[in-house]
Order: structure tokens, then sequence, then C-alpha cells
């Protein structure tokens, strides 16, 4: 995977500064009737959907090309510098870049604290979109983990699985009792998603994320059905670090008897 000089993850101040930027595109993922009440100035709204909960490589390949026609009908070509807003918690935003990344965007950001962050003043009204017929847009299938990669790299030494449950579900003592199977992946860290964020419920300082997780040259984070995880990759990539959501999670892992696991 591919990116640019642009981060990640990136504050309301970057956004002020670099709101007019030819090259800025913002996307309000909050869905066209909240855009329509209150958005900030230039953005458009942009619905991508969110990853399926549990997924084969020929099933992502099909999404990719999907997500690439819906990135071209709200006129996003991949050559932009994309950044996707939410209401504030992470919760649309991230998903949402995950689907960008995968239809091939190189250059996807979330905004930090999202709509409710935003200083400035906001715009009201609908938003004309121009879809576009041509995008520099190659899917990328490496943004998407499947339950097929995960184990065929599960002794890995270059991937970090983090496990971002509660100390009940990683043992298996107390897990969701939809799933058939308890536990957690083999070799998974386990490093609960609350840990990664402040009282303030935004994401820790870099420093102190990085003293909680160390040296991690990739890292895929999981939970039970990719929500918690989605949030502890927006987290991680705040810190820098190159992480990715396992969309599936134990909700789909404990599904295929398989894969092995560990209590």
């Amino acid at each position: 995977m591919q990116h640019s000089e642009m981060p990640r993850v990136v504050d309301a101040e970057w956004l002020a500064e670099h709101l007019r930027d030819g090259d800025v595109v913002v996307g309000d993922v909050r869905g066209p009737n909240a855009h329509m009440r209150g958005h900030i100035p230039g953005s458009r709204p942009l619905v991508l959907g969110s990853p399926p909960p549990g997924a084969d490589a020929s099933s992502v390949a099909d999404l990719a090309k999907e997500v690439s026609l819906r990135l071209r009908r709200h006129g996003i070509t991949g050559e932009e510098k994309l950044v996707l807003v939410d209401r504030g918690d992470g919760v649309g935003a991230m998903p949402a870049a995950q689907m960008a990344e995968l239809a091939g965007h190189p250059r996807v950001a979330i905004l930090l604290g999202g709509l409710a962050a935003w200083p400035g003043e906001l715009s009201q009204g609908p938003v004309e979109l121009e879809p576009v017929r041509a995008a520099a847009l190659e899917p990328d299938m490496t943004a998407f983990p499947t339950r097929q990669e995960l184990a065929s790299r599960l002794d890995d030494p270059e991937l970090t699985i983090l496990d971002v449950r509660r100390q009940e579900e990683y043992t298996g003592k107390s897990g969701s009792a939809c799933d058939p199977r308890q536990g957690h992946i083999p070799g998974a860290r386990r490093l609960q998603v609350d840990e990664l964020f402040g009282a303030d419920g935004m994401p820790k300082p870099a420093d102190e994320i990085r003293a909680l997780v160390g040296d991690a040259k990739e890292i895929v984070a999981y939970c039970h059905s990719g929500s918690r995880s989605a949030l502890a990759t927006l987290a991680l990539r705040s810190a820098g670090y190159g992480a990715r959501n396992y969309a599936g999670s134990w909700h789909e892992w404990s599904r295929h008897p398989e894969l092995p696991l560990e209590r």
C-alpha cells in the first residue's frame, strides 16, 4: 500500500490550513441529509458503506470494484488528498477510509474529532456532485485483511496481530454467546481498545500509544465484530503505525473450525 506525504490522521488545524488547497477534497461520511443540515465548507457527502463482516479474496475483489464506482460517482479520482469526516467518534470515518483504500485511493486521511472538532463556520444546503468516468484507482487487496491472509501469516514476525477485546473475551472465559468457539487468534497480543484513548474520547498522544504498543512494523487489529478494532486502528494510525482493521474479527474467525485458536 502506497501513501503520499499526507498523514493518515489529520486534525482540524491541518484541515483549516489546507482546506482551500486545490488537491484537497473533504468527504463527509455522515450521509446526505446530515451533510445538508451542516457541513464543512466545500465538503461533499460521501457514502462508501462499511466492510462486510466476513469475506474471502474473490468477494473482496468484487467489493473493491464497487467502491471504486462509488468514488467515481462522487467525483473522486484518486489524484486528490481525501479527508474523511464523520460526527466525531471515528465510527464512520475509519471504515470508510478502509473502503476507499481497498478501491485503491492512495491518499486518505481521517479528521480527528470529525465535525465536532471543526472550529469554523458550517455551510448548509445540498451539494451537486460531479461524477467522473475515469479515475486513477487500482484496487488494493491488502487494505482488507482476510482470514486467509491472517491464517497464512501467524508466524510472520513482521505482523503484529492485536486483540483489542476485554480480557475475558481474549481468554475465552466469557465471549459472545453467538460465537461457536471462544478464545483468540494464535499469537495475538491483547491491548484493550480503551487503553488507546484518553478521557476526552480522543486517541492518546502518539508517545503514550507507542509506549503501550512498542515496535511494530505492521499491525492488524481485531475485536468481536470489527467496530472496536476500527477505533483501535484509528488510534494506532494517529501514532504513526501501519495499522489495518480485520473487519471479520472473532465473529468470523470462530465460525471456521479449520482455523486455529488459543485460550
